[in-house]
């Protein structure tokens, strides 16, 4: 990934890629809802559920990235950056939602033996769509690799399924009509409730994690510590604690000095070693505290040394 944009064009870029989502929604409903009246596909109904779906999941998208990108003030020191992660939840929702009610419109209309209409007109509005949703895809790509975007991301993840689901549409339109396979429509149509809500299980994972303020991975975390250790004066680390919101990254953890250190050269050293791991790490907030070597007040997991030995480092 790149490095990521920060202050007036990280959320410039994320609005962007939010309205682009927002613009080919609501021209995508208006679309469908027309083929799905015309065809009376239950595939169609389902592709059009989902892109209505996916106008509101965009609309809320928007005012997460827009409330995300608001700088600290009085009541949010940490910033606002988790507002994307309940956008995130919201969009998971409503695309749990979608995939329940398509899978039993489907399991209906297959008990009942229900046949599309002219599937033509179906087609073609598909194929729009597909093409239509490949462009935004491609500039939510771009948006994601210049801010890491969690709520853009989501939509991301969104947007890949609807091109599985147009391809579906299309596919079981022209089984039913053109090759008078029976029960093709609202199969397909399960398949891709299915594939909405296992596409909404994937979404929600990372969502949980940054409210939920899980660690960083287990490779992030490792190289942080490895270049805190670099110090020379730096004798022990542990309480290492790490999280994300939104863009930007929080760490917290105590470290060994020289007892006969002064206030003045531990805080130069403090220094030192911040602007060492700013250097690697540009979007962390760090907050370092002193103690004399061989001092320990936490107990359990914040107590264990995590600075590598000689033999670790490799040095």
């Amino acid at each position: 990934m790149t490095a990521r944009e920060t202050g007036v064009d990280r959320g410039r870029l994320t609005r962007s890629a939010a309205w682009a989502s927002v613009t080919v929604a609501a021209l995508l409903v208006g679309l469908k809802a027309h083929a799905a009246w015309s065809t009376g596909s239950t595939a169609m109904l389902g592709s059009l559920a989902d892109t209505a779906l996916d106008l509101v999941a965009s609309l809320v998208t928007l005012v997460g990235v827009w409330v995300a990108a608001r700088p600290d003030d009085a009541g949010h020191r940490f910033g606002h950056g988790k507002a994307e992660a309940l956008a995130a939840i919201v969009q998971v929702v409503l695309i749990s939602v979608s995939a329940l009610g398509l899978a039993a419109r489907a399991v209906e209309e297959y008990l009942a033996g229900s046949r599309t209409a002219e599937a033509g007109e179906g087609i073609a509005v598909s194929i729009s769509a597909l093409a239509a949703t490949l462009a935004l895809l491609v500039w939510q790509r771009h948006v994601i690799r210049r801010t890491g975007s969690l709520a853009i991301a989501t939509d991301h993840v969104h947007y890949q399924s609807d091109l599985l689901l147009n391809a579906a549409v299309i596919a079981a339109l022209a089984l039913d009509q053109y090759l008078g396979l029976a029960g093709a429509d609202p199969l397909f149509g399960l398949g891709i409730a299915l594939w909405l809500g296992w596409g909404a299980w994937r979404a929600s994972h990372r969502a949980i994690d940054e409210l939920m303020d899980k660690e960083w991975p287990e490779a992030k975390r490792a190289h942080f510590i490895a270049v805190a250790a670099r110090h020379p004066e730096l004798r022990g680390m542990h309480d290492l604690r790490t999280r994300t919101s939104g863009d930007r990254d929080f760490v917290q953890f105590h470290v060994w000095v020289d007892p006969a250190m002064t206030v003045r050269a531990a805080h130069k050293v403090m220094d030192e070693i911040e602007v060492r791991l700013q250097r690697e790490f540009p979007e962390v907030e760090i907050l370092i505290h002193p103690d004399p070597e061989g001092l320990i007040d936490e107990q359990g997991l914040a107590a264990q040394q995590v600075l590598p030995t000689t033999e670790d480092s490799g040095e």
